[in-house]
């Protein structure tokens, strides 16, 4: 129908609706997704922030993604769209730092991340890590070499639709390799701006010493948890150098599943009843109060637990509590 055939009401309607299609498909190319971070009312901000590498701002709550993969960390997750309802809601709830590897599946948690998330809201930060492999299902093999680690590193790129990846961990040392082959490639993937900050994962001082004398390291993720704190040297030259540390299995559930005589695990789980809040809302908030650079990032295949766990970010142990945990 031509315009002159139009009445002026109908031509006007159809003109403001052109326009607001226009405007509205201007919008969903221009806007960007909410940032995250920028609503302090969020749960996950209830625990304050921490910087990454000096100019990474995030939420002290964050998630790791390595649950939301199959059983054992091999494969595909169980229920797919609760892996990714687990991702989405966790944004919602302010989390702006999800850890992942490309040795979680393998491939599977980057790959949903993207699926899920993707175009990423502003000020997510993804972590990923490399160095790892998975020749089996209950196979961990390092490989730190150069070239494994360069091509890791650019799959990884690929996988999660990035053109940098914000914080890029060497997953562990690889003994059949010179750590300092490992993290000096880092080095240069950060040179080439394919990396924007460095962290090392699974290291002793001496290690962590070597890869500082090469980069200005933003992270280390080691395993620590009120249940197994061996990595306290390695906490205290973060807490030292303002590095930010990431605990994985920050939930001791290994000690709090069975009968134990350690001391500090029953005072935690004295404390949680007290309190009426579940034993790993507890855990979380002992590590919270540990230190402020520990960012835990706990993880979980379900909506259900991702919000018990985020809750604990509101949850503050009194200087008497820490005291009986120890």
């Amino acid at each position: 129908m031509s315009v002159d055939n139009l009445s002026r009401r109908s031509f006007l309607a159809q003109s403001a609706a052109a326009a607001a299609g226009i405007a509205w498909v201007s919008a969903t190319i221009a806007a960007e997704p909410p940032d995250p971070a920028s609503n302090p009312k969020l749960p996950a901000a209830a625990a304050g922030t921490l910087s990454i590498g000096g100019d990474l701002r995030v939420n002290r709550l964050g998630f790791g993604a390595m649950r939301i993969t199959g059983e054992g960390i091999w494969g595909e997750p169980r229920d797919a769209k609760e892996a990714i309802a687990v991702l989405k809601r966790a944004v919602a709830l302010g989390t702006n730092f999800i850890d992942t590897a490309d040795a979680y599946g393998p491939y599977v948690s980057e790959r949903l991340i993207q699926q899920a998330l993707y175009p990423y809201p502003q000020g997510l930060l993804i972590a990923t890590k490399g160095g790892q492999t998975r020749p089996s299902a209950g196979e961990w093999v390092p490989d730190g070499h150069p070239q494994h680690l360069r091509e890791a590193c650019e799959a990884s790129l690929k996988r999660l639709k990035l053109e940098r990846i914000g914080l890029y961990q060497l997953h562990r040392p690889d003994p059949q390799v010179p750590y300092e082959d490992s993290v000096g490639e880092l080095a240069k993937l950060q040179k080439e701006g394919k990396i924007q900050h460095i962290g090392v994962s699974n290291v002793d001082p001496a290690q962590l010493a070597k890869a500082q004398a090469l980069v200005k390291v933003a992270s280390v993720q080691n395993r620590f948890n009120v249940a197994d704190r061996g990595s306290d040297p390695v906490l205290a030259i973060c807490v030292r150098e303002h590095i930010a540390f990431l605990p994985w299995a920050p939930l001791a559930q290994g000690a709090q599943g069975h009968a134990t005589s350690d001391r500090r695990i029953a005072a935690l789980q004295a404390i949680a009843q007290e309190r009426r809040i579940d034993p790993s809302q507890a855990s979380l908030a002992w590590l919270l109060a540990r230190s402020p650079v520990i960012l835990p990032i706990p993880g979980t295949s379900r909506v259900d637990h991702l919000e018990q766990n985020v809750a604990a970010a509101a949850i503050r142990l009194t200087p008497d509590e820490m005291k009986r945990i120890g």
